[in-house]
């Protein structure tokens, strides 16, 4: 009798330990998930150049070529899922798209919250400032003060970044970054952070009202595909998806990085 409870005793202690390893499990499959569905689908924020708005209405840019070719390469149809920032990654934690393809920057605080692929492409921050209420300010002291204003993208680095540097400033956060330029244009912002080569050609269109108050990029960083944690394999697939897709990835960069030769597919600012 005593053996036979003992037998029961392991083979309740093996359920548990299957039925507890299933979750993992189930994650881990999300390749398969993910072909047996047919699609890939990519969360993402529009920003300049990695996601934009097409004159016909559709989405162009870095991450959109990235995310079309991944799509292609598995078989399936690309799902894009453009999301606001500041809630990306709630999204993905509850499984509202299956990967992060927008330019985030791998940080340690977002690396708690999810797993990142090795970087696909890096970036540096820049500054577009207002030439009226700018102009005689001096970079970077004369912008940690009180009576100046900073624009950025909510929940971006450049926010981050912002009030770690300038903590005496005055900082507004746009959910649209489109909106939060017109701001410093318009006089009621004295500059904007955000990611190069946004504010460099935000300076070549509006010669007039912006200048770079900085010439030089900083807070330099990687941007790495998001997913969420528990995917060892996934994420395996992921990583040697950009190892074999270098060449890929530098040439489209490239071309929306360091040209405006894609200027004319979108509508003017």
């Amino acid at each position: 009798m005593k053996i036979f409870a003992r037998m029961l005793g392991v083979a309740a202690l093996a359920l548990a330990t299957v039925v507890a390893s299933q979750p993992a499990i189930a994650q881990d499959n999300m390749v398969d998930t993910i072909k047996k569905r047919g699609s890939l689908r990519v969360g993402f924020a529009t920003f300049v150049p990695w996601a934009m708005r097409d004159k016909q209405g559709g989405f162009v840019g870095f991450e959109i070529d990235v995310a079309t070719k991944f799509a292609k390469d598995m078989g399936v149809t690309l799902d894009l899922q453009p999301t606001a920032w500041d809630g990306i990654i709630p999204a993905l934690i509850a499984n509202k798209f299956d990967v992060i393809i927008g330019g985030m920057t791998v940080t340690p605080a977002r690396k708690e919250q999810i797993d990142f692929t090795e970087p696909y492409s890096n970036s540096g921050l820049g500054v577009a400032a207002n030439k009226q209420l700018a102009s005689k300010l001096k970079w970077p002291d004369d912008y940690n003060a009180t009576n100046v204003t900073f624009a950025c993208r909510r929940g971006s680095t450049p926010c981050a970044y912002i009030e770690k540097t300038f903590p005496k400033a005055t900082l507004r956060q746009f959910d649209d970054q489109g909106v939060g330029f017109q701001e410093v244009i318009n006089g009621n912002a004295h500059a904007w952070i955000g990611s190069e080569p946004l504010p460099t050609f935000k300076v070549v269109e509006n010669p007039d009202k912006l200048f770079k108050a900085n010439s030089e990029l900083f807070q330099g960083g990687f941007e790495g595909m998001g997913i969420k944690k528990g995917n060892a394999a996934t994420l395996t697939f992921f990583n040697e998806w950009i190892a074999k897709n270098q060449a890929f990835l530098t040439e489209r960069r490239t071309y929306w990085f360091k040209t405006r030769d894609w200027a004319a597919l979108v509508p003017s600012s």
